[in-house]
């Protein structure tokens, strides 16, 4: 059983083409400090966030969008949850077991691009400041 109490959908936010049925894994290098190789993979019980991940990862595919489901134990994100936001308004979780991909979201909604060069500016400063921590 997780430790968190959401049982979603869950949504993971990528620039890579996968399919249905794909493993999503840890041990990848982060989006955010690519010096740090994850222990987890991270996902959100909210469209709107996976969304934002797909525009801010890092690689050179399209963002995408896909409904996946958790195939072990999971918890909330501690780099949000009460570090950032008080509870989890984020809905978002991670997991040392792979997420199943189980469709592509086509018609997630798209940030204007001015607010997706907001999200960078802000993600780029965090990441300066050393409490830009990912806790991993």
């Amino acid at each position: 059983m997780s430790s968190a109490r959401d049982e979603g959908p869950f949504y993971h936010g990528t620039k890579a083409d996968l399919r249905e049925g794909d493993l999503l894994t840890p041990g990848f290098r982060s989006n955010y400090r690519p010096e740090v190789v994850m222990n987890h993979i991270y996902f959100t019980a909210l469209v709107n966030g996976a969304g934002l991940a797909a525009e801010l990862a890092a690689g050179e595919g399209d963002p995408r969008v896909y409904a996946v489901e958790p195939t072990g134990e999971y918890e909330d994100d501690p780099n949000v949850t009460d570090k950032k936001f008080p509870g989890n308004p984020t809905r978002s979780y991670r997991s040392s077991a792979p997420l199943r991909v189980v469709a592509e979201i086509a018609d997630w909604p798209r940030l204007p691009p001015e607010e997706l060069a907001a999200w960078r500016a802000r993600l780029a400063a965090i990441l300066d400041d050393e409490r830009g921590e990912i806790i991993n």
